[in-house]
C-alpha cells in the first residue's frame, strides 16, 4: 500500500567480500523514503547550491534513508543520500543548507570519481549498488522491492569507500563557502555543524556519529569555516521564513511518522500551538490510531490553509488507510490539484481511484498514471498500478506494456522480454510506445547478454 512516507525494509544482500557473509544478528535494518514534502522542501534548499556548482539541480537524485544518525554523503555518480537523523536534529535550515553545500563541493569537486577509481576492485559496484539498488526500490513505492541490509563487515566496508582524505574535505569546505556566498547565504549553519561534529569527537569511536568518520574534521577546517564567517558580507543574513518555517514542518512531520506516537505526543505537547507541533499531533494522534482526534486536527490545519497541498494528502492518507476510501478521493483530488507536479500525489490518488473497484474512475487514474511515470520513469509503482489499472479496463496490450516496464526496472529480464512481446503483438506497430516496445526488447536482450558474460568471466 502506498503511504505517505513510506519505509521500506531491505532484503538481505551478500556481497562479494570477506566477511559479508557473517552479518551480526540484531542490526538494524536501513530504509528509505519517499515523500513529496520532505523532497521538496530539501529541492527547495539545494536547487540554488546546484545552480550555483554548475550542475543541472534535475541530475542530481536525492536519496532519503531513515537512520537517527547524523549524515550525509554522495556515492555512485549524482546522488546524495541524506539519513533522517540529520533532516530532524538541524536545529536550523541554515545548518542543513551547510551539510549540503559541502555535500554539494564532493559532487563538483570530481571526489566521487577519485573513490571508485581508488577502489578499483571487484566490490566498488557492489557497493554502488547496494547503495543505489536499496534507493530505487524506496523510489518505487513498494515494501517488497529488494534492496539490501547494511550490516556487520558490509556497514564497515561502505563507511570506508566513503570516506574521504582531509584534503578533500577542506575543498568541499571551499567550495560549500563559495556556494554559500554565491547564492546570498550566510555560512553560519555550517560553523555550527561542525561545532556539533567536534563534541562529538570527544565521543568514543561506537558512539560517534557516521559523519565525523566518513568525513574527518580538523581544527584546521574549523577554523578555515570561522574565518569565513567573520569576514563574508552574508554571514549575518537570516533565513528566508518560509525556510525556516519548511524546515520545522519536516523536521516535525519525519518525527511523527517515524518514531512511536507517544514519543510525538510528549515531543509536541498539546501547550504548543506552533504549527508543526500540530501537524506532527495531528500525524501522531492518526497513527495511534484515534481517527476521533486526528480528523479534527487535520480539518483545524486545513480551515488555517485551505491550499496546502501537504495537509489535504494527509487527510486522504487518514481517511485511506482507515477503510474510508470514497472519503478519501476528495482529498487526495484536492492535493493534486494544487501540487500538480507532484508524480507520488498522482500516484496516491490513482492507487485509491483503483481500488475503489467503480469503472468510472479507471479512465482518471489511467491518466494520473501516465503523467507520473512520465515524470518518474523508474517509479515501478507508478507502473504496475498502471497495469493494472488498463488491465481492469480490458486493454491488455497497454497492460501488457507497463508489465514490461515495470519488470525492466526491476530487472526480471524474461518477464519484461515476454510483456514486451506481447505488448507488441496487441498494440498498434506505430507510435511512441511501439518504438519504446522495441527499445525494452533490446534493452533486456543486451542486459541477458551482459550477465552471460559476467558468468562466463567468473
Amino acid at each position: 500500500m502506498l503511504t505517505r512516507i513510506i519505509l521500506l525494509s531491505f532484503l538481505v544482500l551478500t556481497l562479494m567480500m570477506p566477511g559479508a557473509a557473517h552479518a551480526q544478528q540484531g542490526q538494524p535494518k536501513r530504509s528509505f523514503i519517499r515523500d513529496a514534502e520532505v523532497e521538496n522542501t530539501i529541492r527547495t534548499f539545494t536547487t540554488p547550491l546546484f545552480q550555483a556548482a554548475g550542475l543541472a539541480p534535475d541530475s542530481v537524485r536525492l536519496h532519503l534513508m531513515v537512520d537517527p544518525s547524523l549524515n550525509a554523503f554522495v556515492a555512485g555518480g549524482l546522488n546524495m543520500f541524506i539519513h533522517t537523523g540529520l533532516l530532524i536534529r538541524a536545529d536550523s535550515p541554515g545548518q542543513l543548507i551547510g551539510v549540503l553545500a559541502h555535500e554539494t563541493g564532493h559532487i563538483a569537486g570530481g571526489h566521487l570519481a577519485r573513490i571508485q577509481d581508488a577502489a578499483g576492485n571487484a566490490s566498488t559496484e557492489a557497493l554502488i549498488g547496494m547503495l543505489l539498488g536499496a534507493a530505487v526500490g524506496a523510489a518505487t513505492g513498494r515494501a517488497d522491492a529488494g534492496a539490501a541490509v547494511m550490516l556487520g563487515s558490509q556497514e564497515l566496508a561502505v563507511r570506508n569507500f566513503l570516506t574521504y582524505t582531509r584534503g578533500e574535505e577542506s575543498s568541499a569546505d571551499q567550495a560549500a563557502l563559495r556556494f554559500l556566498d554565491g547564492t546570498g547565504q550566510s555560512s553560519k549553519g555550517l560553523a555550527e555543524f561542525f561545532e556539533i561534529l567536534g563534541d562529538q569527537e570527544l565521543l568514543v569511536t561506537t558512539r560517534q556519529d557516521p559523519y565525523v568518520r566518513t568525513h574527518p574534521l580538523t581544527r584546521d577546517r574549523i577554523s578555515a569555516v570561522r574565518d569565513h564567517v567573520a569576514k563574508s558580507s552574508f554571514s549575518n543574513i537570516p533565513p528566508r521564513p518560509e525556510w525556516v518555517e519548511m524546515q520545522r514542518r519536516m523536521r516535525g512531520k519525519l518525527f511523527a511518522f517515524i518514531e512511536p506516537p507517544f514519543r510525538t505526543l510528549t515531543r509536541y505537547k498539546d501547550n504548543d500551538a506552533s504549527l508543526e507541533a500540530r501537524y506532527a499531533r495531528a500525524i501522531a494522534l492518526y497513527r495511534k490510531p484515534d481517527m476521533a482526534a486526528a480528523l479534527p486536527a487535520i480539518d483545524a490545519l486545513l480551515a488555517e490553509r485551505p491550499k496546502d497541498p501537504y495537509f489535504w494528502e494527509l487527510k486522504g492518507q487518514m481517511l485511506f488507510e482507515n477503510g474510508r476510501g470514497t472519503e478519501a478521493l476528495a482529498p487526495y483530488a484536492k492535493a493534486v490539484e494544487l501540487l500538480p507536479e507532484s508524480a507520488l500525489m498522482r500516484i496516491q490518488l490513482a492507487q485509491v481511484q483503483i481500488e475503489q473497484e467503480d469503472p468510472a474512475l479507471l479512465a482518471e487514474a489511467q491518466k494520473h498514471l501516465a503523467l507520473a511515470v512520465h515524470q518518474e520513469p523508474d517509479n515501478r509503482t507508478g507502473w504496475r498500478l498502471l497495469a493494472i489499472a488498463h488491465g481492469r479496463d480490458g486493454n491488455e496490450g497497454m497492460a501488457a506494456y507497463a508489465m514490461a516496464e515495470q519488470a525492466l526496472i526491476e530487472g526480471r529480464l524474461p518477464d519484461a522480454s515476454f510483456h514486451a512481446g506481447k505488448a507488441e503483438r496487441l498494440l498498434p506497430k506505430t507510435g511512441e510506445i511501439w518504438l519504446r516496445i522495441q527499445d525494452i526488447k533490446e534493452r533486456a536482450a543486451q542486459a541477458a547478454d551482459e550477465q552471460k558474460g559476467q558468468r562466463r568471466r567468473r
